[in-house]
Parts: structure tokens; sequence; C-alpha cells
């Protein structure tokens, strides 16, 4: 387990680029945290770290569930179950062959899928300490 405590947009970012080294395809990332707390931000730095270039465009996708980013190391598959109402809706999408497949796989409130994340993955919890300060702590 590590932590980290981060003041700026940029420090959420820097992590999340630094993670990306110690990761390999089919990797899952359980981004676990309140509303506001970096998720997104922490998701541009992997992108960042996994060399896409419009890492800066990277957003949640709320309305359509996941994302796709092929222009890296390895592709970027960014979920954000939010507004999911059950499990069969992430059936529909072939989640598991973005889960077990080529690239990184990155979940924004995947405490609300726990039953269909991996047992082996990354979880990452982010904490708001004050309005400028969050404590990000992974768990391999």
């Amino acid at each position: 387990m590590q932590e980290f405590i981060s003041s700026s947009l940029e420090q959420t970012l820097s992590i999340g680029e630094k993670l990306v080294k110690t990761l390999l395809p089919g990797t899952v990332i359980a981004l676990k945290g309140d509303l506001g707390a970096g998720k997104t931000v922490f998701t541009k730095g992997i992108a960042k770290g996994l060399g896409i270039k419009d890492y800066r465009h990277v957003n949640s996708p709320t309305f359509v569930i996941i994302k796709e980013y092929q222009k890296g190391i390895m592709p970027l598959y960014h979920f954000d179950v939010y507004r999911l109402n059950d499990i069969e809706e992430l059936e529909t999408i072939g989640y598991k062959e973005y889960f077990y497949g080529d690239g990184i796989s990155v979940v924004e409130w995947a405490n609300k899928i726990e039953e269909a994340l991996p047992d082996k993955r990354v979880d990452v919890y982010l904490e708001h300490v004050d309005e400028h300060t969050r404590k990000i702590t992974i768990k391999k």
C-alpha cells in the first residue's frame, strides 16, 4: 500500500502518471472517492503516463459509460459507472473484453460494481483532506 498527499491538480496528475510505470496490459484500476476527489484528474495522469498526447482532453464518460483512448503505448479504457443502474448494463457493453484485454481499464465509482471487478486489480482511494488537499491511497 502506498499513500500520497496531493495539494494540487498537477500533483494528482503526476501520481497517476507514475503509477503507469508499474502496470501491465489487462490491469484494472478501481477508483473510489467522493465527487470532486480527483478521480478524473488521476485518470488524466494515467493517460499522460501511457503517452496519450491529448491526455488533457480526458474527461469523465458519465453518459456513455466508457471512452477509449488508443494512441498511447497501450489503450486506455475509461469507465464511469456512476449512472449505471445494474450489472446487466455493464455486461451489454462487454466489459470483460476491456478488463481482460490489451490495455489499462480505469473505473470511476468502482464501488458501485464491486462484484464485477477482478480480484487482481489496483484500488485507488481518493479522499478530501481539505478544499485543496487530497489523500491518495493505492493498494495493489
